[in-house]
Parts: structure tokens; C-alpha cells; sequence
């Protein structure tokens, strides 16, 4: 966790860390591409796999996650909760060494998102390597001791 007062303060953490993969309200999914489309991105154009190969990736990500079901949606038919899934898969996809989430309470604001987030997380374990949760200090009571 990184709690942080302001967003200058926000943005600076985002600053410290050039090569995460972030997932962010301001890094919207591709409006025109499916939930499976926007995650098998990541692997077609980072790894140069081949579309049959990443869908797999993918799908297998959705799956893992308990959202194959959103798979042929696109943004505007997800909910707040499977969007959020959708970028932390995306983020996930790649393998990073870091994954942040920023403002997650701004991602899901229709749920109590600490145990959603830790779920998700729990259930990518080994697909990543570190993450790290950018999130205001007064919302510090929402989450579990740690």
C-alpha cells in the first residue's frame, strides 16, 4: 500500500515506478475491442503472438479471474467491477515485475473494493511479480490490517 495525501503526491508515485503496469482510470480499455480483444492486446503486440495463440492467453486469464463470462463485451456493456478486472488482466498480461493500482475506490465505486481487489490479486498470483496499491490515506479504514 502507498497512501498518499493529494494528487500531486499520486502522481509522483506513478512517477517513481516508469515501468509498471498500471491500472488506472485514466488508461481506458479500447472501446471498439472486446473484454478477450483487450487483453490478448497486450501479448500479440508485446510478445508478437500470433491472434489464436494470445486469445488463448487471454482467455485463460479470464477464466482464472471468474470473468470468461464478459469475454465478448465491450467497455460500454461491462460493469464497474468487471472493467476493473478487465485492465488488471491487461496489466497481468505481460508478466510485469510491477503491477499499480491506482485509486481503486475511483475504479469500483459501487462496491467495498479492498477484499475484491485482494481476491483478484489472490487469484493472479505468480502472474506478476510486486503490487503496489496507490490510494488516498483517508480511505486507510476500508482495508484489512495488513
Amino acid at each position: 500500500m502507498r497512501w498518499v495525501s493529494d494528487d500531486a503526491e499520486r502522481r509522483a508515485v506513478l512517477a517513481e515506478h516508469p515501468g509498471a503496469a498500471l491500472v488506472s482510470n485514466e488508461l481506458p480499455l479500447r472501446a471498439n475491442l472486446t473484454a478477450l480483444e483487450n487483453v490478448a492486446l497486450v501479448p500479440q503486440y508485446r510478445r508478437d503472438l500470433d491472434w489464436t495463440s494470445a486469445a488463448g492467453e487471454a482467455m485463460a486469464l479470464l477464466e482464472r479471474l471468474g470473468c470468461a463470462a464478459c469475454a465478448g463485451k465491450r467497455d460500454a456493456e461491462l460493469t464497474h467491477a468487471e472493467r476493473f478486472q478487465i485492465k488488471l488482466l491487461r496489466a497481468v498480461a505481460a508478466a510485469p515485475a510491477l503491477v499499480i493500482i491506482e485509486r481503486p475506490g475511483y475504479l469500483l465505486p459501487d462496491i467495498h473494493y479492498p477484499p475484491f481487489v485482494d481476491a483478484g490479486l489472490a487469484a493472479l498470483q505468480g502472474c506478476f511479480g510486486e503490487c503496489i496499491i496507490v490510494d488516498y490515506a483517508w480511505n486507510a479504514p476500508l482495508y484489512p490490517a495488513r
